[in-house]
């Protein structure tokens, strides 16, 4: 079948993406120029000092990485070209008004051509400053908003967030905003800053800094009803693009948890170590035996390509219909419909990786018994008391006693430790998360591009064709260590 509607609908076009460096943001760009190289100009926002800068953050962190092996040998010669043409990197800060772009005649230029903006900047990191937080998550997404209204030809911000903005939500969570008239987010930035002013005038150490705003934020998210500060400032961030988008089209596209690639542009992609990837990686080298969770509940996993061929058909259809008053929501997941438990999970890596195990530094295979799931959190943290933490305690005295003869051993253990303790304290709330994220506007869409006849397989976000075990076997592990891990 020809590539119709979605293919015809980029060519000419003018996009904005925020966020270019970023694992999803590469595949959106790299899907953009496969199936649309005569694109008009795709401009990337990267954090740079000068467009220079910015333009060998662009070969050096998005084109010359292996995502990028088709096109470039689809192209051949002509590659480089495509990319000097149609991809132009761009230096600025979403922290900043007007993105921080200095120069003038630029920013003049971008606000004339921009037709599209696609806003994938975010800090995912669960414990992040809330100042940082805050600066990128809520009012980055609020200045790339401000942004987008002096763009002449805009006419869709399509923004990227998170499904568990939800917070501890559960059963079924709908496509909705989470809105909340007790909240003030203007206030919660002058908390923020008072926060940091407060530290920077006791003198202390930058370390001190950043480790106390870091438990600020969290404080503030729990306090307010969202489990750490990540998806608090992404909940934020939505509450302000709807309150202020105006007469600006706008969609959010709400993905689960995005893992590896499941086709394109070729199986099992993927960049770093991501959410659950901790948990696999570690358990893969030995270092991970057991880990709080409810053996039933369904990790919420969805391949990043499927993601991106949302963000695609999102585009075209909202694009084209420009009756929609309010913002429209899409939950991007597999709960509803094709559900990974926990279990199968375990069960798959431990079959992966008792017929694939992991080879030492020393040469020596390691062998990865099944997993040990506690069914509460309290029994995982009286379990690692026992087993770990009060005989480190002991080994601790000894090596005390022994003149630091057992220093390396005792910090190495110590640091593993901590690192699996922080690990299930942070992941709690997913490993034991009940709520299943309803998706009918999501099915709306995907009905919406079979009418319009949109190519099913090219642009597939159908949650129910993935195979689990064949993509957890055959594609995401194997990717995942691939990167040299």
């Amino acid at each position: 079948m020809e590539l119709v509607n979605a293919v015809k609908f980029f060519q000419g076009k003018t996009i904005l993406i925020t966020g270019a460096t970023g694992f999803l943001a590469k595949v959106f760009v790299e899907k953009i120029l496969r199936i649309q190289p005569n694109v008009n100009k795709l401009y990337l926002l990267v954090r740079a000092s000068n467009n220079k800068s910015a333009k060998q953050r662009l070969y050096d962190e998005i084109i010359s990485k292996e995502l990028f092996k088709i096109l470039c040998n689809n192209w051949g010669s002509k590659f480089d070209a495509l990319i000097s043409n149609k991809v132009k990197a761009v230096a600025g800060d979403i922290s900043f008004e007007n993105l921080g772009l200095n120069d003038s005649e630029l920013r003049e230029e971008m606000q004339k051509e921009i037709q599209i903006i696609v806003n994938v900047a975010a800090s995912t990191d669960f414990s992040e400053r809330y100042d940082d937080a805050l600066d990128i998550n809520t009012f980055g997404a609020f200045n790339v908003l401000n942004f987008g209204k002096k763009c002449d030809k805009v006419k869709l911000f399509l923004h990227i967030s998170t499904a568990y903005v939800c917070g501890e939500e559960i059963g079924i969570i709908l496509e909705k905003l989470k809105r909340r008239n007790d909240m003030n987010i203007f206030e919660e930035k002058r908390l923020a800053e008072e926060q940091l002013s407060q530290l920077q005038n006791q003198c202390i150490p930058d370390k001190a800094i950043t480790s106390s705003m870091k438990e600020f934020g969290l404080e503030r998210a729990k306090l307010n009803g969202w489990p750490n500060t990540y998806v608090f400032t992404k909940a934020m961030g939505e509450m302000l693009l709807e309150r202020f988008k105006g007469d600006l089209p706008l969609v959010i596209i709400r993905p689960t948890i995005i893992a590896s690639t499941y086709k394109q542009p070729f199986p099992g992609w993927i960049e770093g170590v991501r959410t659950i990837d901790s948990v696999l990686v570690n358990y893969g080298k030995g270092k991970l035996t057991c880990f709080p969770g409810n053996l039933n509940s369904a990790l919420d996993v969805i391949p990043v390509d499927m993601v991106v061929n949302v963000m695609v058909v999102a585009i075209e259809v909202h694009y084209a219909q420009h009756q929609y008053s309010c913002e429209t929501i899409y939950h991007v997941g597999t709960s509803s419909k094709n559900p990974l438990k926990l279990s199968d999970l375990r069960n798959l890596s431990h079959y992966y990786f008792t017929k694939n195990p992991w080879i030492d530094t020393n040469g020596q295979k390691v062998e990865a018994g099944k997993l040990i799931v506690f069914s509460t959190i309290n029994r995982f943290f009286l379990y690692m008391k026992i087993k770990y933490v009060l005989p480190l305690k002991v080994f601790y005295l000894i090596n005390k006693l022994c003149c630091q003869r057992f220093e390396k051993i005792y910090t190495n253990l110590n640091r593993r430790v901590k690192f699996i303790l922080r690990l299930a304290e942070f992941y709690k709330p997913y490993a034991f998360f009940t709520g299943i994220f309803d998706d009918r506007n999501l099915e709306r869409l995907q009905r919406v591009a079979e009418e319009r006849g949109i190519d099913v397989a090219e642009f597939n976000f159908d949650s129910k064709s993935i195979d689990w075990e064949d993509y957890i076997m055959n594609s995401h592990i194997p990717g995942l260590f691939n990167q040299g891990l």
